[in-house]
């Protein structure tokens, strides 16, 4: 037996095995296994979108890219609190009721009918559900929020971008199904689905580990990267909130989670992540922009990903 391999492509292994088996049989067998490289055989696993900023996702099968980069539907609306009387003519838009500033944002289900631009919401454990149409039935929702919060808000909606987190990266964020099983795997009592609820991510890659990590380099650059012919620029990681601490369903607080992530986070950093951007490891997920030109173009679930090797400046010249 003659065993050769094929090292041309340093991320490539190419394993050839030959058999001899005289003059009674097959006188050559061949083996050959690739083993994955890092541009290989990547795919857009799941699309998820937060139709309400700080409410439940929902998983979609395919969307558009939104004007200012972000999803169609990610984020479009959001709670903040009332600034002004019901019907006054100010624009003014008060502080945004999220999971960051208001705990019982957790304690809230949705479900969304996009077809029909409805909602429906109850708190979690309650057999009560109550649906709204987000446009026609907007300010009904508005004080069924206000009802349950104690205080006055209003529901805002935002069909320009939306109301991303990251307004300089406000583009769709990306994370693998490996990297979600390996955090959930630093934690006892915390599963992969819940994992990707903490962390809420838009664009779930099937790919290993970490492997989104390759998506950012260092500050003042971008790395362009294609899912499905769809252009996006990987900008950098993720510094993550208060929210991954917490339960997603009760808001409380997980003992030690941030503590053990940090920890956890420095010892598996892959060789290709760029140390530049950790000044601390609480840092996960890839933050992206959308270059204009593919503004309306669309992603579909089972698109393939592919990622140039020419970095780019994050601000070129004018």
């Amino acid at each position: 037996m003659t065993v050769s391999t094929d090292k041309k492509v340093p991320s490539e292994a190419c394993l050839s095995v030959s058999i001899d088996a005289g003059e009674r049989g097959v006188k050559r067998i061949q083996l050959r296994a690739i083993i994955m490289t890092p541009h290989q055989m990547v795919h857009l696993g799941q699309i998820r979108v937060h139709p309400i900023k700080s409410l439940d996702a929902v998983s979609i099968d395919g969307c558009d890219i939104a004007d200012g980069g972000g999803l169609e539907w990610d984020r479009r609306y959001a709670i903040v609190e009332r600034t002004s009387a019901p019907g006054s003519e100010t624009d003014a838009v008060g502080q945004y009721v999220n999971g960051k500033r208001e705990r019982r944002t957790h304690e809230l289900e949705t479900t969304y009918d996009l077809e029909r631009e409805t909602v429906t919401i109850r708190e979690r454990g309650a057999e009560e559900t109550n649906t709204f149409h987000l446009e026609l039935d907007r300010d009904c929702f508005a004080s069924w929020l206000s009802s349950y919060f104690g205080y006055p808000v209003e529901v805002v909606r935002d069909d320009e971008g939306g109301f991303p987190d990251d307004t300089d990266a406000a583009g769709p964020t990306v994370i693998s199904t490996g990297t979600l099983e390996a955090v959930a795997s630093w934690y006892d009592e915390i599963e992969t689905e819940e994992m990707c609820r903490r962390l809420r991510p838009n664009l779930v890659l099937e790919a290993p580990a970490f492997w989104e990590d390759r998506l950012y380099e260092r500050p003042g650059q971008v790395v362009p990267f294609e899912i499905g012919g769809v252009e996006l620029q990987g900008v950098n990681p993720c510094q993550r909130c208060v929210v991954p601490t917490r339960d997603p369903d009760t808001g409380e607080q997980t003992e030690g989670f941030q503590e053990t992530f940090v920890e956890r986070r420095e010892a598996t950093l892959p060789e290709w992540a760029s140390e530049a951007w950790f000044d601390h490891y609480f840092r996960l997920m890839v933050n992206t922009t959308v270059p204009d030109s593919s503004w309306g173009d669309s992603l579909a679930v089972t698109d393939p990903v592919s990622v140039d090797d020419v970095l780019v400046d994050a601000n070129p010249a004018q």
